[in-house]
């Protein structure tokens, strides 16, 4: 579709009151800091007449943030195209920006607030491109919404060229399409012989889940297709209750720093007698009651499931964000237990995805799993990996989690290496499996990285003095931005040299049979 022929469209109206009125929560952020800090300086209560300034200033601020946002939406308009979208704003300094779907690497419907009032919601498009390269579109109205994000993943997945391709009468092997009849939903089949969508995650004895169907190929030869974007069909797979994320906020260092720094205060208080010192407290209290509300609330009603986009992720109490992971975008996974969690068996998984690294928003961006249990931590991994490379991945993925010392499968630190790192020497290891390099660490602070061989950006071998000394080096696999930093500290130097040799071999043969761009033109037995 060239340039000219695009449909250019414009957001929601009720944008500006939306967007502006974050300028105005933040003004009255800074002005609530200036008063508390003013009384902790013994500047006293303040009167009516800096009450009133406050609120005008407020006041003024809301309008002009309103109005400012007002002209940014006269100015900004979006189109969508074959294979590219396309977002024109700007009201000094015009920008335009353009995405392309076959680099897409995940789709977030986000909620916030006001917008649920409004029944409006942002589409989201995170691209390989580094910082800064994601797309937003919004606000509009969360029905168009919805019907924007399976449009672009359709034309990402290569669905929109497959049903062309059908409905002018091709051949199904004339344009790298799907199978005649696929129409970019699963269709698998129940015990009856009747679809019903993407087949149920099942668990076998051990814990393993069955894989999932990231493509299609079961729907009738016969059936009809048209161009039309339908919702591919989704199965949940966990989700996280709530006080299970209260007890990991409850069992997390910031709050002991916090309890400890609050006693030694009330301590000092007591012994010098001199009550304004509570109000040095008084950031810090804030400060944690902050962080532990906004992880609640970003957390808040987790969710995952899988479907024949990719890894469909739900959470949020006040700002709802749902995202659309495609098969094969997680470049690494890390999986980490601080030491509070160790009683209850908790973990947490996180993820590297381009174009979420350089967000402000990453850190709610990259979770697969905010706290869970050993199982829900093995299913969390193997939404991106369904095929771990192995006859057995939960012993494998277990002696990744608590394993300690060597064995068949992992290479560990030599001995020598306690004298660097007394407490972990024995924990530091790695394990690779036909699809995957885990790279595991920590003693107190458990973490387990994984990456798949194809996603290997670039290798590095890093020795200091002292390890230099002791004939030991650290190991790093080179990601996209993100919560995972895969590596390994203090191997054998012969061992590091054999892996980083044999891993660059691994990526160059995974990388040529790599899942394509567009992941569902090229299928094989309905499964990728």
């Amino acid at each position: 579709m060239s340039e000219e022929n695009l449909r250019w469209r414009r957001v929601h109206p009720v944008t500006p009151l939306v967007r502006g009125w974050g300028i105005f929560l933040a003004a009255l952020v800074v002005v609530a800091n200036t008063q508390i800090d003013n009384i902790g300086a013994g500047g006293g209560i303040p009167g009516f007449g800096d009450l009133l300034w406050s609120i005008v200033g407020l006041v003024v601020v809301l309008v002009l943030g309103i109005g400012f946002a007002a002209l940014s939406w006269r100015y900004m308009k979006y189109a969508i195209g074959e294979d590219t979208v396309q977002v024109n704003s700007g009201i000094l300094f015009r920008q335009q920006r353009r995405a392309r779907l076959d680099r897409l690497q995940a789709v977030d419907v986000v909620q916030p607030l006001l917008g649920r009032i409004f029944g409006l919601a942002e589409l989201k498009l995170e691209v390989a491109g580094g910082a800064d390269s994601g797309i937003k579109l919004g606000m509009l109205s969360l029905s168009e919404t919805e019907a924007l994000r399976n449009e672009l993943l359709e034309r990402a997945a290569g669905v929109r060229q497959a049903k062309r391709a059908e409905t002018a009468g091709q051949e199904p092997g004339a344009s790298d399409a799907l199978p005649t009849g696929t129409t970019g939903t699963a269709a698998t089949e129940d015990g009856d012989g009747h679809g019903e969508g993407l087949g149920a995650v099942e668990v076998d004895e051990a814990g393993v889940p069955g894989v999932p169907v990231y493509a299609s190929a079961g729907a009738p030869a016969d059936a009809d297709v048209v161009l039309e974007t339908t919702a591919a069909p989704e199965r949940p797979v966990f989700d996280v209750p709530a006080g299970r994320l209260v007890g990991s906020i409850l069992l997390s260092w910031e709050l002991l720093a916090f309890v400890v720094a609050v006693l030694a205060l009330a301590g000092v208080v007591a012994g010098t007698r001199e009550p304004f010192l509570l109000f040095v407290v008084l950031p810090g209290l804030l400060g944690f009651g902050a962080f532990a509300v906004s992880r609640f609330t970003r957390e808040f009603g987790f969710a995952a499931g899988i479907s024949p986009d990719g890894i469909r992720l739900r959470s949020g109490l006040l700002e709802t964000r749902r995202q659309t992971i495609p098969p094969g975008r997680v470049q690494a996974v890390v999986v980490h237990q601080p030491l509070l969690w160790r009683r209850r068996d908790w973990w947490r998984v996180e993820v590297n995805v381009a174009g979420y690294g350089g967000s402000k928003e990453s850190a709610a961006e990259s979770v697969l799993l905010p706290v869970g249990t050993r199982a829900d931590a093995l299913l969390a991994v193997w939404l991106v990996l369904p095929d771990f490379g192995t006859d057995d991945p939960v012993a494998v993925l277990t002696e990744g989690l608590v394993g300690v010392g060597p064995s068949e499968r992992t290479t560990v630190s030599p001995r020598r290496a306690r004298w660097v790192d007394p407490w972990s020497w024995r924990r530091n290891g790695w394990s690779v499996t036909d699809r995957a390099l885990l790279l595991r660490s920590g003693y107190f602070h458990r973490t387990l990285d994984v990456v798949p061989h194809e996603r290997t950006q670039s290798l590095g071998l890093q020795q200091g003095p002292l390890q230099r000394r002791l004939g030991v080096v650290t190991f790093a696999v080179h990601s996209t931005p993100g919560p995972a930093s895969p590596g390994c500290p203090h191997l054998d130097e012969s061992d590091a040299v054999a892996l980083t040799v044999a891993q660059a071999a691994r990526a160059h043969e995974a990388r040529e049979h790599a899942t394509p761009e567009q992941w569902m033109r090229t299928v094989s037995e309905g499964v990728l």
